[in-house]
């Protein structure tokens, strides 16, 4: 069943996120070659549990880690560990945050060092598609719409979807109805509608999209064919108008040292549609 939330609930919503997203600017800071995942996942954990909140994934369902760590080949649900980054790896960090019995979600795929054009290509197009859906998480718009916008933009840039794993609705728990597939039909599936907030996560892969999990521990989820997976995510609220970005990539991007203005995420929206 899809929870709608009163605007009180979508303000704790956005609380949470603004943990999150500051949680993944201080994990920015850190992402250089010769650090450890590991390193990175105690960054955020630290940072999330003095400034109040929960980290949602560790321990869920036995999951080891605060963030889910994504180097290379990837795509979802890495465990933090000793791995030691190399120049020219790439490594998605997807996090969840709860704060006052609310969740926020977020995911970026970082460049370790200097990356090769072909990667750096797949990253951006793979953020743009994040956009691109969001664009139209419309009131009176369906979830396939925004798959389709997803599925579409990336296909057409020549590269794969991941059919296995999904965006979804979040609030009081980091997963609620609806999933939000990164492929689809326009006009199909759930309608939106104001006070629902959803996460829209494209993971994207540089060759084929199928995957393989882990049969030993049963969470880390490859491409099977090795090639490189990318994965950018934003908590989304539908309104009655435009679609309010509740997560921000600003704490990153100038971690990273690139110019930013407050509210570049929903600009970006505003701006492309």
């Amino acid at each position: 069943m899809i929870y709608i939330k009163t605007a009180e609930e979508i303000e704790r919503v956005k609380a949470a996120c603004v943990l999150t997203s500051r949680t993944l600017g201080e994990v920015a800071k850190w992402v250089k070659p010769g650090v450890t995942t590991r390193k990175l996942d105690n960054i955020a954990r630290e940072f999330i549990l003095d400034n109040g909140g929960k980290p949602a994934c560790l321990g869920y369902y036995g999951f080891p880690g605060t963030l889910c760590i994504e180097v290379n080949e990837m795509v979802v649900h890495g465990f933090p560990s000793g791995y030691v980054l190399q120049e020219g790896d790439i490594v998605g960090t997807d996090l969840v945050v709860e704060l006052d019995g609310m969740n926020g979600d977020s995911c970026y795929t970082f460049p370790v060092g200097e990356i090769d054009e072909k990667t750096a290509r797949l990253l951006r197009v793979t953020k743009e598609s994040l956009y691109k859906g969001i664009e139209v998480a419309r009131a009176g718009k369906r979830i396939g719409d925004i798959s389709n916008a997803v599925q579409t933009y990336c296909e057409h840039n020549g590269y794969s979807v991941v059919r296995e794993m999904c965006g979804h609705g979040i609030g009081k728990s980091m997963h609620e109805d609806p999933e939000v597939p990164n492929y689809g039909r326009r006009g199909i599936g759930p309608v939106l509608k104001p006070g629902m907030c959803i996460c829209i996560e494209p993971m994207i892969n540089m060759g084929s999209k199928n995957v393989v999990i882990d049969s030993v521990n049963g969470w880390e989820c490859r491409t099977r064919d090795r090639k490189p997976s990318a994965h950018y995510e934003h908590t989304v609220a539908i309104t009655d108008g435009a679609p309010e970005i509740l997560t921000t990539f600003d704490y990153i991007e100038a971690a990273l040292g690139h110019e930013t203005h407050a509210g570049d995420d929903i600009n970006h929206v505003i701006t492309n549609n």
